[in-house]
């Protein structure tokens, strides 16, 4: 059994920062994919950026310029730096993770249980 457990979510005032933190806990031999999805209240929850083990990141486009996500493999920890925060940033934002419980295994997916940012004048 994996646990991610998320922090730094909270209220920031429009082009504000956060930085988000999940860490990944439990069976792990090692974690491939790493990200933070975020869902706004009636929409679909959607990709806000992910990183691979080695480093390759995807950030959706929305988020692109402002969002810079990394990650401490020592530490199985994923981070969201937010900059630049928009109203339409307000959303509960997920960790998600793809874990490997033992050598040559197949990846598990895992969620976290989600953090509220909320940006608002």
């Amino acid at each position: 059994q994996v646990q991610l457990v998320e922090s730094g979510g909270g209220l920031v005032q429009p082009g504000g920062s956060l930085r988000l933190s999940c860490a990944a806990s439990g069976s792990i031999f090692a974690i491939s994919d790493m990200g933070w999805y975020r869902q706004a209240p009636g929409k679909q929850r959607e990709l806000a950026a992910s990183i691979f083990r080695a480093g390759s990141i995807n950030y959706a486009d929305s988020v692109k310029g402002r969002f810079t996500i990394s990650r401490d493999n020592a530490k199985n920890t994923v981070y969201l730096q937010m900059n630049s925060l928009k109203a339409e940033d307000t959303a509960v934002y997920y960790c998600n993770a793809d874990v490997i419980h033992s050598w040559g295994g197949d990846p598990t997916e895992y969620w976290g249980q989600g953090t509220q940012v909320t940006i608002s004048s």
